[in-house]
């Protein structure tokens, strides 16, 4: 779909006309993931027309790429901000204080995790003056997960507590959704009986554990048994985006080459994290998410600095285990594992979301109600993720995301 199509010219090449437009704003792989999930609410109602738009964003080059697999109708942002639409989504600030719709709002991860580190009171980056009102526009909705972010909003943009919405989070709920079918996704995966599957996840940014996976992968390579074991990476998109396809490939082609499993940056890795009987993260969000899956949790990076005291991420860093360089890794990993308590980690993910499995009921209303539009008349399911492709077909047939 072009700007054209808004004039009486362009209009007569569409099918379905009359209906309301929702534009997605999508700067990242990361953003347009968590609004297909989103999205996905708004399916089979022929009502709407659903465009994307990609801004400039320093991680967007991966974007256009992953529209173009989507199949989906593209609006180029310097005509998008020129046009009218019935509602805006975007999981980021940047630019939307140049859109011509009301906008919704909704955080890209799991909670707030991070605080801008380095700036002192730079404040939990998401819940910022100029993160809810870029440009000093507010939005007509502010999404939030868990009621204890109203309280920061409070203090950092209060003319913004009318708007806001406590939601919850579809991450979290689809994830919940997919737990019975974790031997199922193992299968899927590859995985016999018994082996065993360690993920390695890592954030983005100087204080992630992305920049221990130089000694942390080839220990996972070395020092577990050659049979019963298999590893799996997850390396958010920031990190493929900031230093380029090749280069992560290149710095882990060993470990890819000796039975390491690297997702590529539009895979969904959320079956993958369910399947897993370890994970070894950091203070982002998919470390987050895999408490919600009962797998013991290692801590390979939590930097006091960067991490949001009042979040998830700063219990985590106190509870879960932290790696270790001076003991071995299999006798880690087996403490760990003794050492686990769900109660301890059920605490933790209860504060991803205070509205735990009504994150589509919630969604879907606010959008209805900012669109002027009666919901569809059937209760909103969340679907359980699809089977994942088996691991040894990841590196040269990547699994795209799916709604």
């Amino acid at each position: 779909m072009q700007a054209e199509k808004t004039n009486t010219e362009g209009r007569q090449w569409l099918t379905l006309v009359g209906g309301k437009r929702v534009l997605a704003v999508v700067h990242t792989v990361t953003y347009t993931k968590r609004l297909l999930d989103i999205l996905s609410l708004l399916e089979a109602d022929f009502r709407l027309q659903v465009v994307f738009t990609a801004p400039p964003h320093a991680f967007g080059d991966e974007v256009p790429l992953f529209l173009a697999r989507l199949g989906s109708a593209v609006v180029p942002w310097d005509d998008a901000v020129r046009m009218t639409f019935d509602l805006a989504l975007a999981a980021g600030p940047r630019g939307v204080e140049h859109l011509r719709a009301p906008l919704i709002t909704v955080p890209h991860g799991a909670n707030y995790l991070k605080r801008i580190a380095g700036v002192p009171g730079a404040g939990v980056a998401g819940l910022r003056r100029q993160d809810i009102a870029p440009g000093g526009r507010l939005p007509a909705a502010v999404v939030v997960p868990h009621h204890a972010e109203v309280d920061e909003l409070a203090r950092t943009c209060p003319e913004a507590l009318p708007l806001v919405s406590v939601a919850g989070d579809p991450v979290h709920d689809r994830i919940t959704a997919s737990l019975p079918l974790r031997d199922a996704y193992r299968r899927a995966l590859g995985l016999a009986d018994g082996e065993k599957l360690v993920v390695a996840a890592s954030t983005w940014g100087p204080w992630s554990s992305f920049g221990r996976f130089e000694t942390l992968l080839p220990r996972l390579i070395g020092e577990l048994p050659d049979e019963g074991y298999r590893t799996a990476v997850l390396v958010h998109p920031n990190v493929w985006s900031g230093h380029g396809a090749w280069q992560v490939r290149s710095w882990l082609a060993r470990c890819s080459r000796l039975g390491t499993v690297l997702l590529p940056p539009r895979a969904d890795w959320r079956a993958v994290l369910i399947a897993a009987d370890w994970i070894i993260g950091d203070h982002g969000s998919v470390t987050l998410y895999g408490t919600l899956t009962g797998a013991p949790v290692l801590l390979a990076s939590s930097p006091e600095q960067e991490i949001n005291p009042a979040s998830p991420a700063a219990a985590l860093a106190v509870t879960a285990p932290a790696l270790s360089a001076a003991h071995p890794l299999i006798e880690q990993l087996h403490y760990a594992t003794a050492e686990y308590r769900p109660e301890d980690y059920a605490a933790i993910s209860s504060r991803i979301t205070s509205e735990p499995g009504r994150f589509n009921r919630n969604m879907r209303r606010l959008m209805y109600r900012v669109l002027g539009l009666g919901q569809p008349a059937h209760e909103p399911t969340t679907v359980p993720l699809p089977h994942p492709p088996p691991l040894d077909t990841w590196g040269s047939e990547p699994w795209e995301a799916s709604a």
